[in-house]
Parts: structure tokens; sequence; C-alpha cells
């Protein structure tokens, strides 16, 4: 049969099949349930009935004691210090979880993610506050802001009166109270404690910069604040040292507003930042919250409500209409629409029945149902989502290469101009020259801002990452993120992403002297012993048509040709022609005729033997997803180009590829011509992506620029990509990519103000507008300045969360 997945290769003659009834099965033809056991594919009831050994085990009651490190779930009583197996059972004992350490909490620097320690505190290279890397579902208590809060009203409040004192030398009438000794003592008595106390937190983080080299914007406003708040006080306490040439009006000008000012303007900053900080985790926040706190636990006592922390693997759980799901399983009682919103961005509900999996997080709309528990914790698709938004934004896009280079030598740098400023001002400057030269210099450094440079690229990742996730675009990583968008063609597989990978019988086509219905049940009486996705539209096409199936003997299969077998005592063949003749049945014009017509219409034709003599057709379609025509508009419009890569015939890829009106496809390849077909499209300088769901395609992935992997797709594929979309829809990659240039653009836009930002401001800060107009920067205005400038960035980026990733 086309495309057979893991069968052996054996020559099954119609002439000699008596001679090879007895060929064994290929271990190949085995397949691995999800608890590392193999049972033969057509087997039924032959999977994991002798309990699970994935650390996940259908408990009885049994409960360790307190005292109890290790106990076994099954058999009362058995209880251990150390780790091992079962005395009577055998099984592997399990840690009793109430002498597990509670999680430590990871406190990182968001512009350094390579610095983490336990506790919180400053980054010991740019002097930013660290942050928690977990997110806890409910209000967190950021003591950093409400540390600088406190420090910021307290500091607000004695340095208004300091600045009101300053200003009074400008109104006429009062001039003579501005420049008073009990003014100029209340202006040092009350911006003491503003610099010392309320500004403490930098001259700490500052003198720490000093001390390791990592000199960073703490550097600067430390220097600056304290050689204003040091020479004026200087000149409160010893007026004599200080030449008649520098006093304004029969006094030496002192600076306590400009400092006091200064320190205040930082503070806020800080705080809007913090607080700025803060919105940039809620997609993680959202998605934690989907999780409810309880579940109904169903037993033979009745229904009891438990912790989520409680339920376990193979738990029953019941959920009531428009209660939320709280772990990963399958149904196993009633049916309902779920609202799946949340995790695929998708509104409509999807129906759920037996059989059907659900996704922990996700709503029940209408009726009520019970499902088993297979994944809980950490293993739950919501946990992994989370660790994937987590992770992908700590990461470092290679964009912010170019802003970690110039932030390296930025503050020496600001603080070499910081030095030519006093000297020219000094030396060069209008009388009182030293007033002018401290107060240009103090100026420099506090408007240059390196942490606006910093900030531009990890903050934009931030948001944009938890935005994706919201829309069920999970990125593995910031570099995945900047990639994407320069993404020039798209490698997609046509089951399961183009189409709904869910294949149907459709057409069933007897050849002289054979019968439909026995057609049907012969074939599909075999290919049940297959685990190929057209073996399985075969099969439910005779449920559909309630034919009884028979059982199957001397099963094999060859890859990618068919399967035969003998079903009833009649020896049957199901595959490709050429499986067919390969077994010496010959297969007439005819029936290669009618086979054509089907696949010019996109259906993948199989071609039936039974007793060595040619028996049927029959078509198999996968219809297309309602969502892909409109997909590849939109990633046209993007300037994609789209490609199939199939292992299905010529003239089914092509009949596909026209209907949706792809640019190219490649038809009947193999997994490692998947991988070949990325590296010569890369090798023309483009930037590949690749979209696939299956282990087979996992090499592909992982050698394109960025593997895209269909959330309903394998686990092995999902490790190999950098992006998951958790519905596995073609529009999803639509969204990334809008995604991913929305992401660059916001990155873009705040490097550019930086730079911009910071080109400007040290200069004019210097004084070069001086001998032009006249013009001076006030120290307090360069701080007002800088303490906007990295608040700006970080709103900047917040814009990203109303993005629309679809047009």
């Amino acid at each position: 049969m086309p495309q057979g997945k893991g069968h052996d290769a054996h020559q099954h003659e119609c002439h000699h099949h008596d001679a090879d009834a007895s060929a064994p099965r290929d271990q190949a033809d085995e397949t691995t349930c999800g608890h590392g056991d193999k049972h033969a594919a057509g087997g039924h009831g032959s999977c994991c009935h002798h309990g699970h050994h994935d650390g996940h085990h259908h408990h009885g009651d049994v409960k360790p004691s307190a005292a109890a490190k290790y106990y076994c779930p099954m058999c009362e009583g058995v209880e251990s210090d150390q780790p091992g197996d079962c005395p009577k059972c055998g099984m592997a004992l399990e840690r009793n979880s109430a002498f597990d350490e509670p999680a430590r909490t990871v406190w990182t620097c968001p512009m350094h993610p390579q610095v983490q320690q336990d506790k919180p505190g400053d980054c010991p290279i740019c002097g930013m506050a660290l942050e928690p890397k977990t997110v806890s579902a409910g209000p967190e208590d950021n003591a950093e802001l409400r540390d600088m809060t406190r420090r910021f009203w307290a500091g607000c409040a004695l340095a208004l009166p300091v600045l009101v004192l300053a200003m009074l030398h400008v109104v006429p009438p009062l001039e003579h109270l501005g420049n008073s000794a009990i003014s100029r003592w209340v202006q040092f008595a009350l911006s003491t404690p503003v610099v010392l106390w309320a500004g403490w937190p930098f001259f700490m983080r500052g003198a720490r910069s000093l001390r390791s080299g990592h000199w960073n914007m703490f550097t600067l406003i430390a220097i600056g604040v304290g050689a204003a708040w040091v020479y004026s006080a200087v000149v409160m306490l010893l007026p004599g040292i200080f030449p008649p040439a520098m006093q304004t009006h029969g006094v030496v000008d002192v600076y306590f507003e400009a400092a006091a000012v200064i320190v205040v303007l930082v503070l806020l900053g800080q705080v809007l930042e913090l607080r700025a900080r803060a919105r940039t985790s809620s997609a993680i926040k959202a998605l934690l919250n989907l999780a409810p706190p309880t579940a109904l636990l169903v037993t033979e006592g009745g229904d009891r409500e438990v912790p989520l922390s409680d339920v376990k693997s193979g738990d029953r759980l019941r959920v009531r209409p428009g209660a939320k799901v709280p772990v990963d399983g399958l149904i196993e009682e009633g049916t309902s629409s779920i609202d799946e919103s949340m995790l695929t961005g998708e509104s409509m509900p999807v129906e759920k029945q037996p059989g059907d999996r659900v996704t922990g997080g996700t709503v029940n709309s209408t009726g009520g149902f019970v499902f088993r528990a297979e994944k809980v914790g950490s293993e739950t698709m919501l946990a992994r989502i989370v660790k994937m938004v987590a992770d992908a934004q700590r990461s470092r896009a290679p964009i912010q290469g170019l802003a970690d280079k110039v932030a390296g030598v930025f503050v020496p740098a600001v603080v070499i101009v910081a030095v030519l400023t006093f000297a020219i001002w000094f030396f060069f400057g209008p009388e009182p020259s030293l007033a002018y030269a401290i107060v240009n210099a103090v100026a420099v450094l506090i408007i240059a801002c390196p942490c606006a440079l910093g900030l531009a690229t990890p903050m934009s990742i931030m948001v944009g990452v938890g935005r994706g996730a919201q829309e069920g675009v999970l990125v593995k990583n910031a570099e995945s993120l900047e990639l994407l968008g320069k993404v020039r063609w798209l490698v997609v597989d046509k089951t399961g992403t183009l189409t709904e990978g869910r294949p149907q019988l459709v057409d069933v086509v007897p050849l002289e002297g054979t019968d439909e219905t026995m057609l049907v049940q012969l074939a599909a009486s075999l290919e049940r012993s297959s685990e190929h996705p057209l073996a399985a539209a075969v099969v439910r096409g005779a449920e559909t048509r309630k034919l009884p199936l028979k059982a199957a003997a001397d099963f094999r299969s060859v890859t990618a040709g068919g399967v035969a077998g003998r079903v009833d005592g009649r020896l049957v063949l199901v595959g490709k022609a050429k499986f067919l003749e390969s077994e010496r049945v010959s297969v007439s014009s005819a029936a290669t005729e009618r086979a054509g017509v089907l696949q010019a219409d996109g259906k993948t034709v199989l071609f039936v033997a039974i007793d060595c003599r040619a028996a049927g057709l029959l078509a198999v379609a996968d219809p297309i997803k309602e969502t892909t025509r409109e997909a590849i508009a939109d990633l046209h419009r993007l300037g994609i180009g789209l490609i199939m890569a199939t292992g299905d015939n010529r003239r089914t890829a092509e009949a596909v590829a026209k209907r949706l009106g792809l640019d190219r496809f490649e038809a009947e390849i193999e997994p490692a011509d998947k991988i070949r077909l990325v590296e010569t499209l890369k090798k023309d300088g483009a930037h590949v992506a690749m979209a696939g769901d299956g282990i087979n395609d996992a090499p592909a992935l992982a050698a394109a620029d960025v593997g895209i992997a269909m959330g309903t797709g394998t686990d092995v594929a999902m490790e190999s990509a950098g992006v998951t979309l958790v519905k596995g829809d073609l529009r999803g990659i639509a969204k990334a990519i809008h995604l991913s240039r929305a992401t660059m653009l916001n990155i873009r836009q705040n490097l550019f103000f930086a730079f911009i930002y910071n080109t400007l401001g040290v200069p004019i800060a210097a004084g070069v507008l001086y001998p032009f107009f006249g013009l001076l920067l006030s120290p307090m205005l360069a701080g007002a300045a800088m303490s906007l400038s990295s608040v700006s960035v970080i709103t900047n980026a917040l814009r990203l969360r109303k993005v629309r990733l679809l047009r």
C-alpha cells in the first residue's frame, strides 16, 4: 500500500504464496504504545494491559504513611527510606510527594538571562532589579516595586519644597528669599534624605558596577547625582574655599534641587518601568489562570472534589457544563462541545465524544462528560506551553547582538564625554566656569540611558512571545521568531497540514467478477492489521457500510508498496499497482486508466487483488481543510512561496497543488528527499521554513531555518521545531509570520529610538547648542528624559499585545 510505514520487504509471489505463508512479521510492523511497550499493529487489546511504566500508575487507594519516603502504590504496607522495587509486585517504588522539596524560585535579569540566583536582588551587569523566572497565577508580591514606590513618594514630598525654594529667584518680588541663608539650609536639610535615603539603591548599584567593572546606567546616576550633591554640600559647609568669581549675588550657587529632583525622577522611571515589566508576563499569567484549582474525582462512593495537584494519571474525572477541563485525557462517557479558544485562538467550540481527547484549561460548553486523566502536572499541554513561553521569553535574538556591542562601550564613552565636557566648560566657559562645568557634566551623565538600548530587544521578545501563545503560536526561542519573518519558502506536508489528516473511502470500483461488498470487506479485514492512515480509511469505510470484518492471517507489509495476507482462506493484496505486479498479479490497462481519472481528481488509489487476480480499486481522499485556501492566500500576500512535499503519487499531488494554487510540489518523495529539498532551497540563499507533524518530518524540521510543528503531530516533531502551532492549521503559520514581522518591526523601532535619543541627548546636555542659541539643558530635564526613555521603550513593546495576527 502507498507510503506504508514501518513494513518489511518480504516478497510474496502469488504462485509461491504457500511457501511464504509462514513468513514472520517484521519487527518494524510493531507499534510502540505510549509507555514504551510494543504490540503487533493488527492485534487488539494488546497494548499495555500489564500496567504502566511511565511513572504514573493506575493507583489503588494505597496511601503512604507520613514517615515513608518511598512506597508502592499497588501494595499496602510496602514502604522504604530508599528508592527501589516493590518486593511483592516488582514495581518501582514511588516517592512520597510530602518529601518533595518545594520548587525554588529562580531570579533572573530580563536584559541578561545568564544572571540567575535564588533570591531577589540586582543584576551585577546592568543593575536592573531581578525578576522571577517562574510566574505564578495569583497576584505577585513585587517587593522591589513596593520599595521603589515608597521611596518615590517620600522623596517627592521632600523634593517638591526644595524645587520651589530653588525657583524663587526667578520671581522678582521673592528673589531675595531664594538666595537667603535660611532657604539654602532648608534645601540642604530636605534634599539630603532624598539623595542619601531615597536614592540609596542607585548609589549601591553604582558602587557595585564600579567594583565589578560592568558600568551601567546606575554608574552614571550615582556619579552625576553624587557630584551635584557633594559640590552643593561643600559650598554650604566650606563656603570660604570658593573664589569670589564663582559668586552670584554674593553667594555660590548650589544644586540641591537638581540632585533631589533627579533622584525622584529616576525613582518615578523605576516605578513605571517595574509596572510595565510586570505587564509583559500577563500572557503567562493568563495561561496559568486557565487551569482550575480543583477537579471532580469519580470514585465508587460518588464524586469528590480534590485539589488539582492530587490528580493522578488514570483517575476518572467528571466535567460539568460550564466547568474547565482540569488535565489532559480521553473521554470515556458523554458528549459535549468544548471551547478551546484560549489554547488555539479559534472561537468555534469543538464537538467531543467518547474516544476524543480533551486538553486541560479548555472550557466545557454544554454537556457533561467523564474522562480518564492521561497527562497531569508538568506533562499537560498547558504546562508545556507555559514552560515553552517562559523559556522563549528569556532567550536572546540575534538582533540583540548589535545593542549588546554598543552597550558594552556606551557607559565608558559617556563618562569620557562628561569629563571632556567638564574640562571644556571649566577652561573655556564663562564665569562661574566651575558651576557651568559641574552642571553640564552632570547633565551628560544623567541624560545617557543605556537601559533603553538594553531593553529594546528583550521587552519586545517577551511581549511578542506571549501574544503568540494567546493565538496558539508557541515560539521555542527568540532566534526562531526573528528568522521566521525572513522566510521566503515554506515547505509543507500534504496530510494533516493542507488536509484534515483523516482520509475517507470515497470510491469503490469493483472489476469484472467482483462484488463491491466482498471487495471492501476483504480489503478492510486485511487493512485492519496495518497502522497506515489510508488503511484506517478503508476500515472506517467498511464500518460505515456495517460490514463485519474477518480475521487476517499471514499478514505482511512492504514499505511504500502494500500489504498482503489471507482473509477467510483467500489471498488478498492491497496497495500500489507496482506492488501487485511485483506479486505476479497483472493489472489491466482499463484499471490503470480508471485509476488515473481518480488520481487526477486528487484521490489516492489502492489496487486490490483476490486470489492472484485484480479485483478492484479503492479511492481514498483526505478532505482539504476549510481554512487552507484562506491561509495560502494570506501567505502569498506576505510574499511566501509554498512547496508541497508529499509521498503521494504525482497525479494526486498535482491535482491538490493546482486546486490550492501552490507554487510548487514534490511527489513520491521519502523523508530523506525532504531534507535535500530544504537544503537545495537554502543553497539559493533563501530562508526556508518547514511545516510537518510526523516523526518522519523531524529531520527536515531540524534542517530548515525554522521548523514549524503542527500541534496535532508527534512530540518528536515538536522537539525538532522552533515554532509549534497548538492547532494544526496552516493559518497558524500565517499568524506566526505576522507575529515575527510585527515583533522585529517593534524591536527596530525601539533600537532606533534608543540610538537617536542617546545620539542627540548627550551632545545637547554637553552644551553644543550654547554657542549658537544660548541654550543649556538643566540636569533635572535630563533626569526626566532619561527616566522616560526606558518607559517609552517598554510602552512601545506593550503595543504588541494588541497586534492583529491575521488580516
